[in-house]
């Protein structure tokens, strides 16, 4: 094969076969194609497309490309959670725990911010000592101890999408929901999962903001998912403002380990209430729940008795944190800077522009422009509105934190266009607006719009 004959068969429209896909793939793992070729081939498929059959070939070949982590000696069902991405979201924490005290194993493998977005492993960072680079054996080690794992994706695991992914990066073709798609199964995929969770933000803060372009984008996955032998289902979930109270990363630990330990706030009710959902699904296709609606009930259960705030800390030990800053964290969390952005005029919390918000918690240090660079722990937002409220001139919309005032102007910019009073409240959208499940995927795919 010649990589020129498959750039010209896609750019023509049409469909490769599962060996054409492997040839690039295994390619782009072993650097035996040129960069320059596979972004032609990338940006062919961005505007031509890929069938169901290209998406699954591609998926695959993707996460055979490196080594894959095998399940089974643990002799318990594996499931995994994955978020496309929102500001606020540390569902994972208490997810991972959660699902793991109602018997099954959690093997996630996370990633980093990026853009608007946070990465659970740098919140997971944010606790001194935690180790995210884990080897498949040690992750292996830990789940057959905890139940749980979250780690960063090893230099062995899908090669093949670490290359493609920084090329899309750089090509413009990011957007893709079939190369989006095939980016993100490989990986969770190659956890060799007996079941998955997805997570597909809609709204003013996610990646995909048209709810259209997000349900099909959940639907290619479950159809991607099944296809595999994983047990997948998707629930559409709304990212019109931050979820909880916290953004940033130590702050959103802290937040997520609060509701752990069975403290509860009016403002991160939908954080909790979203990771309640997402655990219930993850039980129920894990077959320890009837339905999904009992799974949430016994997650529930799992919550109040405190069994998910002790596995999250065996967690953090099993992988080396230091679980002393738990006792104290006031002590722990000292940014040098902090502020509070007004209000300057009452009314209601109308609109909120959640990528901005994000993007003012990446100016304050939380986040970072391009892979590689360091992040602050301590940098983030505590959020005292949410949509709807009622808002007096002169009290505190939020407050911002930051290694040093300097990090604190241009946030406030930011702020102050993603933040809108207005007279009258808004209507909010529900938090889960779809689930797209086996049985019903078939229908989004055909009637859910095909970019």
């Amino acid at each position: 094969m010649h990589a020129v004959d498959l750039i010209r068969k896609k750019r023509d429209g049409e469909e490769l076969t599962r060996e054409e896909i492997q040839f690039l793939a295994q390619g782009a793992a072993n650097e035996t194609i040129p960069e320059e070729q596979l972004a032609a081939w990338l940006m062919a498929a961005f505007l031509r497309g890929m069938s169901l059959a290209e998406v699954d070939a591609l998926t695959g070949a993707m996460k055979f490309s490196g080594e894959v982590f095998d399940p089974s000696p643990l002799q318990r069902f594996a499931v995994d959670k994955h978020s496309t991405g929102g500001v606020g979201d540390k569902t994972s924490f208490l997810v991972a725990p959660i699902v793991a005290a109602a018997g099954l194993v959690v093997p996630m493998i996370s990633g980093r911010a990026l853009g608007h977005t946070g990465g659970t492993l740098d919140k997971l960072e944010s606790i001194p000592g935690y180790r995210t680079q884990l080897s498949l054996k040690e992750m292996e080690q830990v789940l057959a101890k905890v139940g749980a794992s979250i780690v960063g994706q090893t230099n062995h695991l899908v090669p093949a999408d670490r290359v493609l992914y920084a090329l899309r990066d750089q090509t413009a073709t990011v957007e893709s929901p079939f190369l989006i798609c095939a980016s993100i199964m490989s990986k969770k995929l190659a956890a060799g999962l007996n079941g998955l969770v997805l997570d597909v933000k809609t709204g003013s803060g996610a990646f995909l903001r048209r709810k259209e372009d997000a349900l099909f984008l959940a639907a290619l996955m479950v159809e991607t998912g099944e296809r595999a032998g994983t047990r997948t289902a998707a629930l559409l979930t709304n990212m019109d403002q931050p979820l909880g109270r916290f953004a940033g990363n130590w702050v959103e630990v802290q937040e997520a380990l609060d509701l752990l330990a069975g403290k509860r706030h009016p403002l991160n009710e939908d954080l909790r209430e979203l990771s309640l959902i997402l655990a219930g699904w993850m039980i129920f296709l894990g077959g320890a729940a009837d339905t999904a609606a009992a799974g949430r009930n016994r997650a529930e259960q799992i919550l109040v008795s405190g069994d998910a705030f002790k596995i999250f800390m065996q967690m953090v030990e099993a992988q080396e944190g230091d679980t002393a800053i738990f006792d104290k964290p006031e002590q722990f969390h000292r940014p040098r800077a902090r502020k509070d952005f007004i209000a300057d005029r009452s009314g209601y919390l109308a609109y909120v522009d959640c990528t901005l918000v994000g993007w003012a918690v990446q100016r304050l240090g939380a986040g970072r422009e391009r892979a590689g660079e360091p992040v602050s722990a301590h940098a983030g937002l505590e959020m005292h509105v949410k949509l709807g409220d009622k808002v007096e001139a002169g009290k505190p919309l939020c407050t911002l934190f930051a290694d040093y005032d300097g990090r604190l102007d241009e946030p406030e910019i930011l702020l102050r266009l993603a933040l809108i009073v207005a007279d009258e409240p808004a209507t909010a959208e529900p938090l889960i607006q779809e689930i797209i499940t086996a049985e019903n995927r078939k229908l989004y795919l055909e009637t859910a719009h095909r970019p």
